[in-house]
């Protein structure tokens, strides 16, 4: 037989839910709106541990738990396929709830979005909404390396094949080096290891001869590394990188400006369907780009803060867009070096 302390619980209980049911949608989904975030958030990151991504992704999330509610993050990397098998589990395996996020890089992914036709939709399916970087790419080598310049790399590429280290075919790097190479001459082997660290590892080893990637990584070794050039018009790391030129002004050539834009994303079909919630997202976000907690946290990972640059929705989705129909033009011969 139930107690009478039992009864009256269950009664208040059962009363609490009829109260609630009562109330008008608009208001039951305005309770629901307030007590978001009420849980941890998890992250993919569609590349490996341990590089880039993750430093800027965990400097950011110090500052962005705060402000939403002190929910922790926890990570998930999934570097398989450029990238596609992260985004592929994103998109189809875990809920769109506004609690799964992710921490993509827009170049190299919305390339590989292109040349391997992926089964999900952009940005149908998936919208970045806070652009945290703007990461030129560079050519570099270890501080020891015979090539003092980048004439030298591509005389000595003009003679034998050079081995040329990548984080991943699908990058604005490697269009870079393909169109320096049709402009030059030059003949590279394009090698992918998965990810920042085991690229800067096979260039140390000695495995490759020359590295293409963005540049702020490879400032964060500057004392392993030197920056031959970069594929921009102007290079505003010259101070840190010994003059470094940007690589048309040496040879003449017309490359476009091959930058790299690491963003957080969220499934499109809950932004839309939950604006209050999502707008939460994009606000404190926003925050945290202004904040010099995330700037001070960023730079001791050894990356220059003159990378930082916020981009909204709008701003994500222009560059993404942009980033397609720049791999569309190359899409042969990425496809071909894959």
């Amino acid at each position: 037989m139930a107690t009478k302390q039992a009864i009256l619980t269950r009664r208040l209980f059962c009363g609490g839910i009829a109260a609630t049911a009562g109330l008008p949608l608009a208001s039951r989904m305005t309770m629901a709106q307030a007590t978001y975030p009420s849980r941890s958030f998890r992250v993919m990151v569609p590349t490996g541990q341990g590089g880039g991504a993750e430093r800027l992704a965990r400097s950011f999330d110090g500052v962005w738990s705060k402000l939403l509610a002190n929910q922790p993050f926890e990570y998930e990397f999934q570097a398989g396929a450029a990238g596609q098998v992260g985004y592929t589990l994103f998109v189809q395996k875990r809920e769109h709830d506004g609690y799964n996020l992710l921490f993509g890089n827009m170049g190299p992914e919305m390339i590989m979005y292109v040349t391997q036709k992926p089964d999900y939709k952009f940005p149908q399916d998936y919208v970045y909404f806070c652009r945290t970087d703007i990461d030129d790419s560079c050519v570099f080598v270890r501080k020891d390396s015979s090539y003092k310049s980048i004439k030298d790399v591509v005389e000595a590429a003009k003679k034998k094949t050079l081995n040329v280290a990548l984080s991943r075919i699908p990058h604005p790097a490697t269009i870079g080096m393909l169109a320096l190479g049709d402009a030059t001459g030059a003949k590279f082997n394009f090698i992918p290891y998965g990810g920042g660290n085991p690229t800067y590892t096979a260039l140390l080893s000695g495995e490759a001869d020359v590295g293409a990637l963005p540049i702020t990584g490879v400032l964060s070794l500057k004392d392993k590394f030197r920056v031959l050039g970069v594929f921009n018009s102007t290079n505003i790391f010259a101070g840190q990188t010994e003059n470094a030129p940007p690589i048309n002004s040496v040879f003449g050539t017309n490359i476009p400006e091959l930058s790299s834009s690491r963003s957080w994303a969220v499934h499109t079909k809950w932004a839309d369907a939950n604006p209050k919630e999502f707008a939460i997202l994009e606000k404190t976000a926003k925050d945290v780009c202004a904040s010099p907690e995330f700037k001070d946290a960023f730079v001791k990972t050894g990356a220059p803060a003159e990378a930082l640059v916020y981009g909204d929705r709008k701003v994500c989705t222009e560059y993404a867009l942009n980033m397609v129909q720049l791999a569309q033009k190359y899409e042969k011969q990425l496809s071909a070096k894959g």
